[in-house]
Order: structure tokens, then C-alpha cells, then sequence
């Protein structure tokens, strides 16, 4: 996976470890190990030193199945770069997206893209009562994501940088009294940090009215390879934020 090789031939094992997260690693370079499962089965013993011949063997088994199988050659991109890749669509491009509550969470990989670029996210919502709460858009999990929600009457953004605490909390400097508003945040990206991340400003609006503003950092891979999708009026798996436990879903009023 992600480079890393392996193959088994009649009791003998050779692997490869490869890093590709950090986007300068070598195939060549990859130190190949060897181990005699048979009678080894922890693969306590590397007998690469003992045995070259026949990791060597083993080596030359394994590019000629990948030849067989179409994997060569091989791809040495990082692992961000690959999961990155936009997938085929059948959908026109579009800059606008609009998504309903409460219906089923959308998967990252058919979701809007939003990484590295600039942004906004608005939602029309009714309050009704005093006590009106809960998450009004979410994406991602408690090891990256974001997400817009009501909690003691404010409006918040937060956004979960791969599960670093602290998070990065946007709270309305005013209270929010029952009635009809469009509730947003904007983001304007700036640039790149040192290991690639996406940084840039937030705003954080009540109808025309910024109330809350400052630096984000955000990712450049995907929040998630699967599950804890994109949803509306509700957070599915893990809570985005420590601020609030799933499913927290939005009472009180209508979105």
C-alpha cells in the first residue's frame, strides 16, 4: 500500500517498507528485509544479511509479478497527492453546491471539494425558541473537519486540524434571538504553510454582520477515506468538535 512491497514464495518472505508521506522517499532506496515464515512466524529474524542470494531471488519474483500485473512503474507520489486526485464525474464543473438536512451523509470522495480554495458556507435558518441548537453543517471527524453550529445562543465555526488540540474556534460576538437569518462563514485562502497545508482568513457572518474573524489553517488532503461524510442538521460518527457530541442534531428551529 502507498509503495510499501512484499511477496511469499515457498516459505521465504521479502519486503519493502516504503514512505511516501513525506513526498521525498526513494523506491530505490527501500532497505528490503527478508524472513523465513515458516519457521519464523513473527518475523523476529531479517536474514537479508545471511541470505542475499535469495532475497535477491525473491526481489526479481516480485518485480516480475508486478510486470505481470500491471504494476509497473511505480508511483511515488505522496500519499496526499495521491488520495488528492480528482475522480472521474459525469457532472458538469460548478462553483455552487446546495445540500438539504437530514438526509444521509455525503461521502467525501462525491462531496463538494473544498481543499485549498476559497469558500463560503451559508445556511438559511429559522430559530424559534431561546434554546434553539445544534449543528447546522458538518464535515469530516474528530481527526480532521469542520463544521458550523449554534450552541448558548452564538454561532460557531470550528475547524479540526487533524485532531491537534487546540481546535480552531470562531465564536459570534453576539447572541442569536428567534427569527429568520442566513448564518455563514467565509474563507479566503492565502497560502501555504511549511508542510502544505492551506492557510488563509475566516470570516464568520449572521446575515451581513461579521461577528467573528481571523487566521485558519487548513488541510490539503481529504478529511476522511471513508464514512463520517458531509451532512446537514446533524453530525454523523465522530463529533467534529469537542464543543458538542454526535449526533447533535439541530433543534429548535428549521434549516
Amino acid at each position: 500500500m502507498l509503495g510499501t512491497r512484499g511477496i511469499w514464495k515457498d516459505g521465504w518472505k521479502a519486503v519493502a517498507v516504503h514512505a511516501p508521506l513525506t513526498g521525498t522517499s526513494n523506491f530505490d532506496k527501500d532497505a528490503w528485509e527478508l524472513y523465513h515464515v515458516d519457521v519464523d512466524r513473527s518475523e523476529a529474524n531479517n536474514l537479508a544479511e545471511q541470505e542475499p542470494e535469495g532475497l535477491n531471488e525473491l526481489i526479481q519474483v516480485w518485480f516480475d509479478e508486478a510486470a505481470r500485473n500491471n504494476v509497473l512503474p511505480l508511483d511515488d507520489r505522496s500519499a496526499v497527492e495521491i488520495i488528492g486526485i480528482e475522480r472521474p464525474t459525469s457532472e458538469p464543473a460548478r462553483d455552487t453546491y446546495i445540500y438539504c438536512p437530514h438526509t444521509a451523509c455525503v461521502p467525501e470522495g462525491v462531496a463538494v471539494n473544498i481543499r485549498g480554495r476559497d469558500r463560503k458556507i451559508l445556511a438559511n435558518v429559522a430559530i424559534e425558541d431561546e434554546d434553539t441548537s445544534g449543528v447546522i453543517f458538518a464535515h469530516g471527524s474528530r481527526f480532521g473537519a469542520h463544521s458550523l453550529f449554534l450552541k448558548d445562543k452564538k454561532l460557531y465555526y470550528v475547524y479540526n486540524f487533524l485532531g491537534i488540540q487546540p481546535e480552531q474556534v470562531f465564536e459570534s460576538n453576539v447572541e442569536l434571538k428567534p427569527g429568520a437569518y442566513t448564518l455563514g462563514m467565509e474563507f479566503d485562502a492565502t497560502g501555504t504553510g511549511d508542510n502544505g497545508e492551506v492557510l488563509g482568513s475566516m470570516k464568520l457572518y449572521i446575515d451581513d454582520q461579521e461577528v467573528a474573524s481571523g487566521d485558519l489553517r487548513t488541510q490539503s488532503g481529504k478529511f476522511t477515506l471513508s464514512g463520517d461524510g458531509l451532512c446537514v442538521g446533524y453530525d454523523s460518527g465522530d463529533a467534529v468538535s469537542q464543543m458538542y457530541t454526535t449526533p447533535g442534531e439541530f433543534t429548535g428551529g428549521a434549516i
